[in-house]
Order: C-alpha cells, then sequence, then structure tokens
C-alpha cells in the first residue's frame, strides 16, 4: 500500500506538474502580451522622441539678409529676405515698415501697417528665401505729384523693414524713392521664396 500511495503520490505529482506549467505559461504570456503595448506607452519622453527632431528656432534679424525692394508696380514692392545661416529658422507673421533716409536706420519713421494674408509658418533652410509684398498709397500726377487726399506726398530713399527682432535697411532696385501718401503701407504675411 505504501508503494501504492507512493506511487498514486508520484504520479498525481508528476500528471498535476504539466497542467501546472501549462497555467504558469499562460498566465505568463498573458501578462508579457498584456505588458507589450502599455510598456511603449510607459517608456520615458526622452526615449520615446529619441527619433524626433528638435524643434526649428524662429528666424532673427542677424541671420536674415536681404539686397532690395524690387518694384513690382508703381506703388508696390516686393522684398525677398534669405536665411544667411548657420541654421533653418522658422519666418512666421508680417513686417513692420518704416521709411529712413540715407543714414542709420534706427532714425526712422514707422508706418502703420495694414496686414494682409493669413501668416502661416515658413521655413527656411539655410539659404531659403521668404517674401512679403508692400503696397503703398499712390503718389498721383507727374513731377512732384499730389496725394489724392490733398495731403503732402512722402518721398524717401529707403525703407526699414523689421523683421525676425530687428531691421533692414532697403532702397529700390531701380535706384529711385519711395513715394507715398499718407502713413500707411499694406503688407502680405511672409509666403516661401518658390510661391
Amino acid at each position: 500500500m505504501k508503494g501504492t500511495t507512493l506511487k498514486g503520490t508520484m504520479h498525481g505529482r508528476v500528471a498535476g506538474a504539466p497542467t501546472r506549467w501549462l497555467v504558469t505559461g499562460a498566465v505568463t504570456c498573458g501578462l508579457v502580451l498584456a505588458a507589450g503595448p502599455g510598456a511603449v506607452a510607459q517608456q520615458p519622453a526622452g526615449q520615446q522622441s529619441a527619433g524626433r527632431q528638435a524643434p526649428v528656432a524662429p528666424c532673427t534679424s542677424n541671420q536674415l539678409i536681404a539686397n532690395s525692394a524690387q518694384r513690382t508696380g508703381g506703388s508696390q514692392v516686393r522684398i525677398t529676405v534669405i536665411n544667411d545661416g548657420p541654421k533653418a529658422c522658422v519666418l512666421k507673421g508680417y513686417p513692420t515698415v518704416a521709411l529712413a533716409g540715407q543714414g542709420s536706420p534706427d532714425r526712422n519713421k514707422p508706418l502703420i501697417v495694414v496686414r494682409q494674408g493669413q501668416a502661416r509658418p515658413v521655413l527656411l533652410p539655410v539659404g531659403g528665401q521668404a517674401w512679403t509684398r508692400l503696397t503703398f498709397t499712390p503718389v498721383l500726377g507727374e513731377a512732384d505729384g499730389y496725394c489724392a487726399s490733398g495731403a503732402e506726398p512722402t518721398v524717401a530713399p529707403s525703407i526699414v523693414l523689421g523683421v525676425g527682432g530687428g531691421g533692414l535697411q532697403l532702397a529700390p532696385d531701380d535706384g529711385g524713392e519711395f513715394a507715398l501718401c499718407g502713413t500707411t503701407v499694406r503688407a502680405t504675411a511672409f509666403r516661401s521664396g518658390s510661391s
């Protein structure tokens, strides 16, 4: 009887072992499968974003250049700014505009800017370009001209385009002067150089 009991006990242990292994294996697999997607969500933020690029900084006036204001009509100019480096940057918004003489850009007369179009971020790689169009109230007539409002026309040899926290002083590309009536200018939001 002792042998039978011992055999039965041994047999019970051996027969029960595979069942326990199956149950243990199923529970373990269930935990591993359940932890799979959760494990990704619980990664530290630094590990999750390791593949992402750092955000691009806004453009500053120190990295932007512009050569001149290109006339596109009697009272319009298009100004193209170029990212002169050292890194890519993002330009968004509208310029400020001021009239200036031949000297320091700090000595200027700010104009009221009427914004046109919706401002969107423009990514400028090194060498990338963005542009804005300025429209002045035109001076009418020949020679000295006149303003429809009766005000005296204003003439200036340069403008200061406020962009990226600083100013770029520009003259018209044709060597002339800026002539306008009033103290306002319409300016489009910056657009990519390719559009």
